[in-house]
């Protein structure tokens, strides 16, 4: 069955090249890097880290002014009993706070996100009657989840010439245009579930009442409410008819101003109308707040960005981002007192998208440096600039169909699943240089010389791949198979590291596929090129040198001369005597000009040492490698003769590696602590502290363990604690001191603190 799917391939090579053109073309349209392409775009989510949290849903409800006690007992208590029912709830949990009440329900893993929230809000529209009090109404939190936080900023007053703090814009301002400008136009954005306010004032109508004017006119403060509470609406009625025109009949009483609800009419006394305004002063003012948001010791106004569940990550923000470039100049300027224009600016100070973009660079840059490394001990060994070029091509194909598998069963692409590729590229080279190394061994055996085109050929590569193709997938199925633990993990574990099997096994599997149906296809093409003719020959390599000088002398690029030298090589082919020397020159030339591209974008050593440096560190560590091996292989046959007359005292190393592997693993101490009990045992009580133990345990301390891995973001959480009595001015003084503190130590660039919720 393998054979002949290997020859069915083989002998229908335009279906096999129409196949390769649909997978760069469905790959290139799915993958996660931010490439710009003619196709339409569909990529994968990506994100930076993958989403360990629960299937989780946040019941929020707001009653101001209530103990945490009356939020418990009136709200919490009876709205968590009344959730529990809810079909596939794993657990929940809740918080009770000063005005504030917040229920987590968390669901089993298998329960379809949005299901679960539509059962909630079942739930909570079929609440019986007087089960809250009244007036207070549940609300569902946004449809994310806890990495949904994926964008910060604050609005601060610039020049908007040159972009330097101007200021001029006071806490209450600020909020007022995040709250009816910002967050509306941001929460358009495609992705979005929600825009949070942070920090500053909210504006609202404070009325302080006289006691002694209610008294005075016999008006209790609930009468006083209730005449707020009417007073900011307007009221419909009939439409008039005059002069044959239809007029609308309004009751205008919507607030617009202080003096609007200083006239709103409590009650008349004596044909009196007595007025707001009559028993208390009502002013604007900023309402109680229970957070804000501090930068680098001056009190800011910023907002945060949530995506919505499903969605893209890096897609959410550049949407983010396209709306605040639309917003920008709309935005509120002034003139201050001294002439400076200030202008209300939204400035980033957490974007996720920098340590996305790392993350995916990450993947970029590993295949990048394997092909190179690929292309360079490909020509080293096999001397074959065609072989390198199939080998090499067959990573990129090879993630790109890894690309469309992980689109097509929803695996998003993150820093743990991106891994899998990673840890993959080296055994798609090997899958590569196997079939390839057999095809050029049968290509130089004697009897199959000359033979590069025709059915001959496409005999000879069948029988090359068909020979090693059953090895490969024992191999190949001996990795896969250690993988299939990891299938079964869950919870967190699952969420963390299922990503990384899933992709590694998309990548063998998809390299192996590429090898037995595409390799063979591109082997019988690139093989075949050769010309015939001397003298389309000499044009061909008078071109290459032209085309390299001319594409140098308009582009600048130093790696372009490499194909003028491939030309003037094969233009000088006839005067050698040996006619390898071409080849090795070639060789050079192909290896030369892979060094220069691999130390142009490695820099191993840094670009401070200069890029001559770099590329003596990348000769020399290529070529002490390969010198290691070549010698191994050129020496195999001694080694391994010598190991099997010396098997007693060839056991010692791997025995030594064993146990020189668990010591690093467990510990000195760890491992060897029963030999410490023993002298303490026959009296010996100081046999930990002696020069020789401690030495070793400083040596193998054991290696530590970590259930995430560490990123470096660029950025530090520092979570102090206050006393839970802390007031607002006291947290207030808290921030700012540690904001300037932070600010003033010379390699931090910016530091913004948030104080309560």
């Amino acid at each position: 069955m393998l054979n002949k799917i290997i020859k069915h391939f083989l002998n229908n090579r335009l279906i096999t090249l129409l196949l390769l053109v649909v997978i760069i073309a469905w790959g290139i349209s799915t993958a996660p890097f931010n490439w710009k392409s003619l196709l339409p775009r569909d990529p994968i989510p990506v994100d930076a880290i993958p989403d360990l949290g629960d299937n989780q849903q946040i019941v929020a409800t707001e009653w101001m002014g209530r103990s945490p006690k009356d939020i418990q007992e009136q709200i919490t208590y009876p709205l968590t009993t009344s959730l529990l029912g809810i079909p596939g709830v794993k657990t929940i949990r809740s918080t009770s706070m000063f005005g504030m009440s917040f229920i987590y329900i968390i669901f089993e893993e298998n329960i379809e996100f949005y299901w679960s929230r539509s059962r909630i809000l079942e739930k909570l529209n079929s609440l019986p009657p007087g089960t809250l009090p009244d007036g207070v109404q549940p609300g569902l939190g946004p449809d994310a989840t806890a990495l949904g936080q994926i964008f910060w900023y604050t609005l601060e007053g610039r020049n908007p010439e040159t972009g330097e703090p101007t200021g001029g814009w006071d806490p209450e301002e600020l909020r007022t245009v995040q709250d009816f400008y910002a967050k509306y136009t941001l929460s358009s954005a495609e992705g979005v579930a929600e825009v949070a306010s942070v920090g500053g004032f909210v504006k609202e109508y404070q009325v302080e009442v006289n006691p002694n004017a209610l008294r005075a006119y016999n008006i209790t403060i609930m009468d006083v409410m209730t005449a707020v509470q009417k007073s900011n609406l307007d009221i419909g009625a009939e439409t008039a008819e005059i002069n044959k025109v239809e007029y609308l009949v309004r009751g205008l009483g919507y607030i617009r101003h202080v003096s609007d609800l200083e006239e709103a009419v409590i009650t008349v006394r004596n044909g009196v109308p007595v007025k707001i305004k009559d028993v208390a002063f009502v002013t604007l003012g900023p309402a109680t707040r229970r957070g804000g948001l501090d930068k680098e010791g001056v009190e800011a106004v910023g907002g945060v960005v949530v995506a919505r569940y499903g969605s893209n990550p890096l897609h959410v923000i550049n949407n983010v981002k396209a709306k605040i470039e639309e917003m920008e100049s709309g935005l509120p300027q002034k003139t201050l007192a001294d002439g400076t224009v200030t202008k209300v600016t939204v400035v980033p100070f957490y974007d996720r998208s920098g340590l996305i973009q790392e993350t995916i660079g990450t993947l970029q840059e590993d295949l990048s440096h394997e092909i190179l490394i690929s292309v360079i001990v490909i020509i080293v060994i096999l001397m074959s600039l065609k072989a390198s070029f199939i080998v090499s091509g067959l990573l990129p194909l090879t993630v790109l169909l890894t690309f469309i598998v992980m689109r097509l069963l929803r695996i998003d692409a993150n820093i743990v699943a991106l891994s899998g590729i990673a840890i993959a590229v080296g055994v798609m080279v090997d899958i590569g240089v196997v079939f390839v190394e057999n095809i050029i061994q049968h290509m130089e055996k004697p009897a199959n010389k000359g033979i590069t085109k025709g059915q001959a050929f496409v005999d000879l590569i069948y029988r090359s791949v068909s020979e090693v193709s059953v090895p490969t997938i024992v191999a190949m199925l001996t990795t896969i198979v250690s993988f299939i633990p990891v299938f079964f993990l869950e919870a967190q574990e699952g969420k963390l590291f299922k990503p990384l099997a899933y992709t590694k096994t998309i990548t063998l599997v998809s390299a192996l596929v590429l090898g037995m149906t595409v390799v063979p296809t591109l082997a019988y093409y690139v093989f075949s090129i050769g010309l015939s003719s001397k003298k389309v020959k000499r044009v061909f390599n008078v071109l290459l040198i032209v085309g390299g000088i001319v594409w140098y002398a308009f582009s600048g690029t130093f790696l372009v001369l490499f194909i003028s030298l491939f030309g003037f090589s094969n233009l000088l082919a006839h005067k050698w005597k040996n006619t390898k020397t071409t080849t090795y020159i070639s060789a050079a030339i192909a290896v030369l000009a892979a060094l220069y591209l691999l130390t142009s974008e490695w820099m191993p050593v840094g670009p401070h040492s200069g890029f001559v440096v770099n590329f003596i560190v990348v000769i020399v560590s290529i070529a002490l490698i390969l010198a290691f091996f070549e010698t191994l292989i050129s020496n195999y046959e001694f080694l391994i003769r010598w190991c099997l007359a010396n098997r007693w005292k060839f056991m010692i190393l791997p025995a030594l590696t064993l146990l020189l592997g668990v010591t690093i693993w467990f510990g000195f101490d760890s491992l060897f602590g029963f030999v410490a009990k023993g002298f303490e045992t026959v009296g010996w009580k100081s046999f930990r502290q002696t020069g020789v133990w401690q030495a070793a345990n400083r040596t193998f301390p054991g290696i530590g363990e970590e259930f995430m891995p560490s990123l470096n973001e660029g950025s530090f959480l520092l979570m102090p604690t206050s006393m839970p009595h802390t007031g607002i001015e006291q947290n207030l003084q808290y921030i700012e001191t540690l904001d300037k503190r932070i600010s003033n130590i010379p390699e931090v660039e910016m530091t913004v603190g948030k104080w309560g919720r």
